[in-house]
C-alpha cells in the first residue's frame, strides 16, 4: 500500500539535477512536513526552515528553499502565511493527500481521473486578471498554477492506493523574469507530493501509457478546456476510453468539510462579521466608499481580499438581487443592503445585512427587518444533523414563515389577493458555500443535511417602488439577512455571528 505522501517525503532520496532548473529542489529531511524541534540555537537567532536543494551539478552542493522562488506560497518562503506542513493556508500536504485517497478509493477498478487546471483570464489586451485555479483541480492538489494537468489512477483496493501524477510547467528563468516565478517539476514532486511529474508541453507522450490500462476515466474535460482539451479528449476515443463525469465525484466529497476547512471559513467570517459591524458605526455618503472600505477591511486584518463582487445597494435598488454596480449615493433616510465577504486559503464567507443609512430604523424598516430576522433566525435553528431536513425543505418552512409574517403586517397573501411570495422571495434561501459562492454546483439541495455541510440562510424580502399589491409604506422597501453555517449534530455553527444583526444592536453602534 502506499504510504501517505507527508510521510513518504520524510525519507532521504538521492538529488538529480536538471538542465532547465538552476536550483533543483530535493527533500533532504522532513523538518517542511512536520514541525520537529528546532535546532538548538541562542534565542536571538532566527530559526530558518530545513528543506534543502541541490544544484544542477552532481555535488553535495544544496541551498535553503528560502532562497528560491515558488509559483505560489510555501512554509520556508512565506512562514507569515503558512504552518509547517501546509501546502495551502490552513490545509496541509497531509490532508490532500487523504482527499486524493478518498477520491482514487471511491473509482472502481484501475480507474482514472483527470482534471485541468484553470487558465488565466484577460481582462483586455494584455491586462489579465489574478489567477483563480479551478476548484476541484486545487481542492485535490493544492497546486495553484495554469497550465497543468493531474492524473489520480486507482492501483489496489485499500485507501491510499493511487497514483498522483501533475504535469505543470517546467523552471524557465527567462520567461519568469517577465510572468512571475512558477514551481517547476521536482517542486510538484517534493513540495505537491506529485508521485510522477511531466513537462505539459509533452502530456501527447506521458499520457497514453497511463491510459493503456485504465479500466474507467473519469474526468470533465471537453475539446474546449484550454491546453489539453483537445488533445485528451481526442486521445480517449482512439482509446475507445468514453469518459464519464467526475464532477459528482469531487463535489461529494468537497460537500461535507473538515476540521481545517471549517477553522478557514470561520476565520474568514470572523473578519468580515466584524468588518461589516464595523461599516454599520459609520456614516456613509455613497455605495462606492462602502464598498471601499469593506474591500480594505478584509485584507487589513489577513483575509486574500474579498470573496465576490459585492452587492452595496441603497434604497430601492436593494430589490435587485445582485446589483453590483456600486456607484449610486446613499440616501440617509433608506436602508442600505451589504452582501459581501472575504476569503482565507481560498475558503470563503458569505454575508449580507441591511442597515439604516443613518443609524436608525423608521417604523416601517423596523417591521419589516423584524420579519426578516424573525424567520432567518429560525431557519438557521433548523441547520443541525438531526433536524433531517434539506435546503429544500427549510427553503418552504422559509416561505411559510415569510407568509405568516407578512400577513400579520398586512400584506394580503391569499390565493385570491393581487400579492405574490414568488414576487417578494424570488430566490432561494440558502446554498452551499466552501472553496466557492455557490460550492459544489449540482449537488442536490434535496439531499439531508449531514454534519460538515457548509450552507448559507438568506431570506429577503424585496418590496417593488410601484406595486400598489403591497402596503404603501413598504414599497420600495428590501431586506435580506444571510449567515454562512456549518451542519453540526446537535446545533449549527454559524460562522459570521461577529456581523451584528439585532435590531438593538445595530442602533446601539451609532450612540
Amino acid at each position: 500500500m502506499k504510504l501517505p505522501q507527508a510521510v513518504l517525503r520524510q525519507c532521504s532520496r538521492h538529488l538529480r539535477a536538471q538542465n532547465n532548473w538552476p536550483l533543483q529542489p530535493r527533500l533532504q529531511s522532513a523538518k517542511s512536513i512536520l514541525p520537529a524541534s528546532h535546532p538548538s540555537s541562542p534565542p536571538s537567532t532566527p530559526w530558518r526552515p530545513s528543506r534543502t536543494y541541490a544544484t544542477t551539478t552532481t555535488t553535495t552542493t544544496t541551498v535553503s528553499a528560502a532562497d528560491l522562488e515558488f509559483g505560489q506560497p510555501v512554509y520556508e518562503t512565506h512562514p507569515h502565511i503558512l504552518q509547517p506542513g501546509e501546502l495551502t493556508p490552513g490545509i496541509t500536504a497531509q490532508e490532500y493527500h487523504e482527499r486524493r485517497s478518498k477520491l482514487a478509493f471511491a473509482l472502481p477498478e484501475n480507474g482514472i481521473a483527470i482534471l485541468a487546471s484553470s487558465e488565466l483570464k484577460y481582462r483586455s489586451g494584455a491586462v489579465f486578471f489574478p489567477f483563480r485555479q479551478d476548484s476541484n483541480f486545487l481542492y485535490l492538489t493544492g497546486f495553484s498554477e495554469p497550465d497543468s494537468l493531474a492524473i489520480i489512477q486507482k492501483t489496489g483496493p485499500k485507501p491510499g492506493d493511487y497514483v498522483f501524477h501533475l504535469f505543470c510547467r517546467p523552471k524557465d528563468p527567462r520567461a519568469e523574469q517577465w510572468s512571475g516565478p512558477w514551481s517547476g517539476l521536482q517542486a510538484a514532486e517534493d513540495v505537491f507530493n506529485a508521485d510522477f511529474t511531466g513537462d505539459i508541453a509533452k502530456v501527447e507522450t506521458l499520457l497514453p501509457p497511463i491510459l493503456r490500462g485504465a479500466g474507467k476515466v473519469y474526468t470533465d474535460i471537453t475539446p474546449s478546456t484550454p491546453v489539453t482539451g483537445q488533445l485528451v479528449t481526442t486521445l480517449l476515443s482512439h482509446l475507445h476510453l468514453p469518459p464519464a463525469p467526475l464532477a459528482g465525484l469531487v463535489h461529494s466529497l468537497r460537500a461535507i468539510k473538515s476540521p481545517a476547512e471549517i477553522s478557514n471559513m470561520r476565520h474568514a467570517g470572523r473578519v468580515s462579521g466584524r468588518a461589516l459591524t464595523s461599516a454599520m458605526r459609520r456614516s456613509w455618503s455613497s455605495e462606492k466608499d462602502l464598498e471601499a472600505y469593506l474591500n480594505y477591511a478584509f485584507t487589513s486584518h489577513g483575509l486574500s481580499g474579498p470573496a465576490y463582487v459585492p452587492v452595496i445597494a441603497g434604497g430601492s435598488r436593494g430589490n435587485m438581487i445582485h446589483y453590483v454596480h456600486n456607484n449610486r449615493l446613499l440616501n440617509q433616510d433608506d436602508m442600505v443592503l451589504v452582501d459581501a465577504g472575504g476569503e482565507y486559503g481560498t475558503y470563503i464567507t458569505d454575508i449580507t445585512r441591511t442597515w439604516p443609512v443613518n443609524g436608525k430604523f423608521s417604523a416601517p424598516q423596523r417591521d419589516l427587518y423584524e420579519a426578516v430576522l424573525t424567520v432567518q433566525r429560525k431557519m438557521v435553528s433548523l441547520c443541525r444533523e438531526n433536524a433531517t431536513l434539506s435546503l429544500d425543505q427549510i427553503h418552504r418552512a422559509t416561505e411559510a414563515g415569510l407568509r405568516e409574517q407578512l400577513t400579520l403586517l398586512g400584506f394580503d397573501l391569499s390565493s385570491g389577493g393581487g400579492g405574490r411570495m414568488d414576487v417578494l422571495f424570488p430566490h432561494h434561501v440558502g446554498h452551499y458555500v466552501g472553496l466557492d459562492v455557490h460550492d459544489t454546483p449540482g449537488y442536490s439541495r434535496s439531499l439531508t443535511l449531514r454534519q460538515g455541510h457548509a450552507v448559507t440562510i438568506e431570506p429577503g424580502v424585496y418590496v417593488p417602488q410601484d406595486d400598489d399589491r403591497f402596503p404603501e409604506h413598504f414599497r420600495g422597501l428590501a431586506v435580506r439577512i444571510e449567515d454562512s453555517v456549518v451542519v453540526d449534530v446537535e446545533s449549527p455553527l454559524i460562522l459570521t455571528t461577529e456581523a451584528v444583526k439585532e435590531v438593538v444592536d445595530i442602533e446601539a453602534l451609532r450612540e
